[in-house]
């Protein structure tokens, strides 16, 4: 008989990932829709939920606690496994920069503070939880990211446009590993085990590494271009999701890596995607120019900080 797994957040984008990777791994996979499933009754019976959930910046201070709540129940209720795709963001500003299990959760801005909140309250549950902590997604499809929204918009023209100074080392997880990730975490599970925080370390880089790799892989010279934060700032008085994208802003000057000593531990016969191949396959749709993914506020925007 197989094992079962329900996927909240499925057409978002740990979710989707996340249903895939437990799909190959030959798991029977629900996919939740919020439209029409009741969530206790899509629960019944499984062994892990992923909880893929992930309102939008402007929506977290009134959604994220309730769904939190809700997740926390249905898990406790069924004795699953609880997979939450964590983040940097409890950590704050000044943290250090390798960012393990035991680096204080101590962000003092509304969304980190959120964020904190949140895994606090999966801790101090009774239920059966994973955290597994990774940095930026990247991905093959587009979507609303940094990376294929900013950093590599400009590709066809021969520019790299990023966010930061380009000296300091950033986080980035390779959703399909981070999903592996995962399936690897609930076929280890032990019932015993009540709350794991496992960093998946990905990829860190600076801004200046992420530019020689695309190069790289492009196979021509790019002009690297630091984007400007001004029309980001005078945008958010009047757009909601500015105002967090400038909140989080601190993330691309602040040096940061997830440890991976933990997942290494656990997993030592774990095999990433290579940089370079992982890369290759986020740029197929930047790299067309008649594929253009930046639409809308943020494209405007773009335009005017590159």
């Amino acid at each position: 008989m197989k094992r079962s797994a329900l996927v909240l957040g499925p057409s978002g984008r740990f979710g989707r990932h996340a249903a895939r990777a437990f799909e190959d791994a030959g798991w029977q996979v629900r996919r939740f829709d919020r439209s029409k499933d009741d969530l206790s009754d899509a629960a019944r019976g499984v062994e892990v939920i992923v909880n893929g959930w992930n309102p939008a910046y402007p929506d977290w201070a009134a959604e994220l606690p309730d769904l939190t709540a809700r997740v926390i129940g249905v898990a406790e209720a069924n004795g699953a496994l609880l997979i939450q795709p964590g983040s940097v963001y409890p950590f704050g500003k000044g943290a250090p920069e390798r960012l393990t299990s035991a680096t204080p959760h101590a962000a003092r801005n509304p969304l980190g503070r959120l964020r904190a909140e949140m895994e606090a309250a999966l801790r101090a549950s009774s239920a059966r939880v994973a955290i597994l902590r990774g940095g930026d997604f990247l991905e093959a499809e587009p979507s609303v990211n940094w990376f294929d929204r900013v950093i590599v918009a400009g590709l066809a023209r021969g520019r790299v446009t990023y966010p930061g100074p380009f000296d300091r080392p950033h986080a980035w997880a390779w959703l399909p590993d981070m999903a592996r990730a995962a399936v690897a975490l609930a076929e280890r599970a032990d019932p015993g085990e009540r709350f794991l925080d496992v960093g998946f370390p990905g990829f860190t880089l600076t801004g200046a590494e992420l530019h020689a790799a695309l190069e790289r892989v492009t196979g021509r010279p790019l002009r690297l271009r630091r984007m400007s934060w001004l029309p980001f700032r005078l945008a958010a008085p009047v757009w909601p999701m500015g105002r967090g994208l400038v909140e989080m802003s601190y993330l691309w000057r602040m040096p940061h890596r997830i440890d991976g000593a933990g997942f290494d531990a656990l997993f030592p016969d774990f095999r990433p995607t290579v940089l370079d191949q992982a890369l290759a396959s986020a740029i197929h749709d930047q790299i067309d120019p008649d594929k253009a993914v930046v639409r809308g506020d943020l494209d405007r925007l773009v335009r005017l900080a590159s």
